[in-house]
This record gives C-alpha cells, structure tokens and sequence, in this order.
C-alpha cells in the first residue's frame, strides 16, 4: 500500500487525544469514511470496527509523533509484516498459517515404519523425487488419506481436545 502523506491534522497532544476520543464513538460507517479521508481509497470490506479504529488512531498517532524509523520496518519485514502501512497485507498473514517455510528446508516425519523426507521448494514440495503443491498432496501420497500436510509434518498444534496435559 503506498503511502499517502497527509499534513498533520493535530497540532497537539491534547487535541490528538481528542481527535482519537472521537473517533471512538463513530461507528463503523463513519469509520470507513474517515479511512477514505485519511488514505484515499475505500476501507477494506473485512476490516471489523476495532481493526479500523485502532488503524486511524495510530495513523493519527504517526503523523503526529512520527512513524516507525527504518530499522523497526526492517525487523517487521523480515517477521513478515508490513510496517506502518501494510495493513491489507497484515490482515491477510493473520489468517494464514503463522508457519513459513523457506526453500530448502527438510521435513521429515516417521511413517510406517520409514523415515520420510520432504524438501521444501520454492513453488512447492519435493518427496520420492516427484514435486507436489501442497503439504496435503505430499501427505496424501505418503499415507493414501486425505491429512492437512502442515498438522501431518508436525507444523501446526493440535487441537485443544486433543491435547493431552
């Protein structure tokens, strides 16, 4: 999301508290007109209230006090977050598994008596020399049964029924 500069809207700290004040008691509507007015564009469509509250507040906060410096973004970056600015992306990696796996990268999960090895690809996976997609084909290709590749190589937790204490 490219950045839009606005001039600060606040001249103060108090005012900035009662800019945020306000915007605590609009609703979701008024909300994603303010989002219009601040960034230019249409609020996303899946954003709940509170996302977009604490969104504008903290756009109100960093034109007032200042962005995060370079370094912070970089480390955000790296952690597979879009400082400041990627909200659309931020949102999105919340609802994708927290679990990133890199090129090059050997799983390995004991099957049926044998030790299974699966190398991770930059545009999928590699297992008995043949490449698939999905962690879900590789497992289905070991076992014969449908899995969630990412729960069968041991990447996800187990649901909370299932733990044991």
């Amino acid at each position: 999301m490219p950045r839009v500069v606005i001039d600060r809207a606040v001249a103060d700290g108090a005012s900035l508290d009662n800019e945020i004040a306000r915007l605590r008691g609009l609703d979701v509507g008024e909300l994603r007109a303010r989002w219009h007015t601040m960034f230019r564009r249409v609020a996303p469509p899946h954003l709940p209230r509170h996302l977009l509250f604490r969104i504008l507040a903290y756009r109100l906060q960093a034109d007032q006090f200042g962005d995060l410096d370079a370094d912070i973004r970089r480390v955000l970056d790296r952690m597979g977050f879009e400082a400041a600015d990627g909200f659309g992306r931020l949102v999105a990696d919340l609802n994708r598994s927290r679990t990133e796996l890199r090129p090059g990268t050997l799983l390995t999960r004991e099957w049926g008596g044998h030790l299974q090895q699966v190398m991770v690809l930059p545009d999928g996976f590699t297992w008995n020399g043949k490449a698939y997609r999905s962690l879900s084909k590789v497992a289905f290709a070991i076992t014969g049964s449908r899995w969630n590749g990412p729960r069968f190589f041991g990447l996800r937790d187990r649901p909370s029924s299932e733990a044991q204490p």
